[in-house]
């Protein structure tokens, strides 16, 4: 990991590296969402949570929510889903802050973690400073009347799908075409397809059977 701008853990696309060596460890992520929580929503709001097929994913995600929800803060879980999509249904579900826990093109044994704002920006650099300066004090923990709640909203994943065919160019058309769709076994396993076929495009898609090892394994970029 390379972090950069005076920031600590924070590069130039959120916190990134290998998953057992600090910072990428669960109880980072517990710390940097507890963090941000207080940093960025200290009278609590909503947090989008989605993420890749690299199996350490789960772990990440469960840190994450614990140390928002620990914090008074609401959490959205909507699963695995592409790193635009996140940003884009952060937005669209209303959301304070987006996550996503992803480490793109790199092999399983990476991975990563990226904030968005409640517009589905990146964060400033100045925010991220400021988040990093909570995750040196120790975690805290509400009562239980001002604990979050997490709910899963991996049905919401069809309103990405839907944009996505919708801001395809009216003029233009792939019906009938054969195309070949490689997921990579990564994020975009379900809805790129889906994407295609709603289309009307005649769609053969391969790398659609993610294991948690083998996402970019073989197959993408």
């Amino acid at each position: 990991m390379t972090a950069s701008n005076g920031r600590k853990y924070f590069g130039t696309d959120g916190v990134r590296g290998k998953v057992g060596t600090p910072p990428l460890t669960a109880d980072f992520a517990l710390k940097i969402a507890n963090a941000a929580a207080r940093a960025l929503l200290p009278e609590g709001g909503k947090v989008l949570i989605g993420k890749d097929t690299r199996l350490s994913g789960y772990m990440f995600e469960s840190a994450l929510e614990a140390g928002f929800v620990a914090a008074g803060v609401d959490v959205a879980l909507i699963g695995p889903l592409p790193t635009p999509g996140v940003a884009y249904m952060t937005k669209h579900l209303n959301c304070d802050l987006g996550v996503v826990i992803s480490a793109s093109h790199n092999g399983y044994n990476d991975n990563g973690i990226k904030f968005f704002d409640k517009n589905g920006g990146k964060l400033s650099d100045e925010l991220e400073k400021k988040v990093e300066t909570y995750i040196e004090e120790p975690a805290v923990t509400r009562d239980s009347q001002s604990l979050g709640r997490a709910v899963r909203v991996d049905e919401e994943r069809v309103r990405y799908q839907e944009f996505c065919a919708g801001i395809f160019p009216k003029h233009l058309s792939i019906e009938g075409m054969k195309l070949v769709v490689d997921c990579a076994n990564g994020a975009g396993y379900k809805v790129a397809p889906r994407v295609f076929t709603s289309l009307k495009a005649d769609v053969l898609p391969i790398g659609t059977s993610p294991n948690g090892r083998n996402i970019n394994d073989g197959c993408g970029a």
